[in-house]
């Protein structure tokens, strides 16, 4: 039995819906939310602060009222105290680095047709915020979805058991720590671009776990990965590149490992029709517009590209409709 087609309200509904989107994609570039603080200020106080046209600012800031992000008073504009912590620069839960690179990824989504004519992403365009910037709040991006279902999805594959994790691209290694944490004993070794690693370095410095993190800056498509591990982990990684690549880059981690070591690949695992889940197939959609020959991969794709690389073995360890699922498998 098939679900009903959308209606004609809903198809208009879900025309729609980049408006929120935009509103809250502006507000955070623009970075209103720690501009206003925890006081109630005015337009004025605000324009100044950020420099920005009052007319344009006063429907923007009205907009964001308007959702519920901003609360108004008197023609005085404050941040609700419940959402401080997730829009306010600082604060450990805040959100805004998602918030940012979605909004940069919109970009992409907004030239899709002219990409699916040609084959290719559109032109690449910064943010007001600057190109630097952008590509920091990708890297702290991934702490913020990653951080609130690191250690459940650790506790759903078993723990893995290991004496060495290799973190492949370990970004600012939320991952790395959620595994260490349920492996006492174990070490890790966090491998990515030099700008991730210093967002580790500054994530990983202080906490209790900073004497068995080794962190290690390179390009996993140009330098050999550091040896030694008995468990790597991919996060988020295959669905930004061609099969062919992922082929590569698992080879070069299965050189890596020692024997018997095993491999987990965290990302998004697509039915047989790449129709299901829905999240999957927008995903594969989001590739398409933000890079050159990113895709989502069903099972039986991401398991071939392992076995081509030399595992053995391959089995999905957690199921999951979105990002949290994870297949393995085995160096012989």
């Amino acid at each position: 039995m098939t679900n009903q087609p959308p209606d004609r309200n809903q198809i208009l509904e879900m025309m729609a819906a980049f408006r929120p989107a935009c509103v809250i994609g502006a507000a955070a570039e623009l970075d209103l939310f720690t501009a206003i603080g925890e006081q109630a200020l005015s337009l004025e106080t605000i324009a100044e602060k950020v420099d920005g046209d009052r007319r344009a600012l006063r429907i923007l800031l009205d907009a964001v009222a308007a959702l519920g992000l901003l609360e108004k008073h008197d023609d005085l504009y404050q941040v609700p105290p419940a959402l401080r912590p997730l829009l306010i620069s600082g604060n450990p839960q805040c959100i805004l680095p998602m918030i940012w690179h979605s909004t940069a990824i919109l970009r992409g989504w907004s030239q899709l047709a002219w990409v699916a004519r040609a084959g290719i992403p559109g032109p690449r365009t910064a943010s007001i915020r600057g190109a630097e910037a952008d590509r920091a709040a990708f890297v702290a991006a991934m702490h913020t979805v990653s951080a609130p279902i690191a250690e459940g999805l650790v506790a759903r594959l078993g723990p893995p058991q290991f004496r060495h994790l290799l973190d492949v691209g370990g970004a600012s290694g939320t991952w790395t720590l959620a595994l260490l944490r349920a492996s006492p004993g174990a070490q890790a070794t966090i491998f990515d671009l030099p700008d991730a690693i210093e967002q580790a370095q500054a994530r990983i410095h202080g906490s209790e776990l900073a004497d068995r993190v080794i962190l290690v800056p390179g390009d996993f498509y140009v330098d050999p990965l550091p040896a030694g591990a008995d468990y790597a982990w991919i996060s988020a990684i295959i669905h930004q590149h061609s099969r062919q690549r992922n082929r590569e880059l698992f080879a070069k981690v299965f050189a890596a490992l020692e024997r018997g070591g095993r491999v987990g690949v965290r990302d998004i695992v697509m039915d047989p029709s790449r129709t299901q889940p829905l999240f999957g197939a927008l995903f594969a959609v989001n590739m398409l517009a933000n890079t050159d020959n990113g895709n989502t991969y069903t099972l039986e794709e991401i398991s071939a590209d392992l076995q081509a690389a030399g595992f053995i073995e391959p089995r999905l360890a957690v199921p999951a409709d979105d990002m949290q699922a994870v297949v393995e498998a085995r160096k012989p």
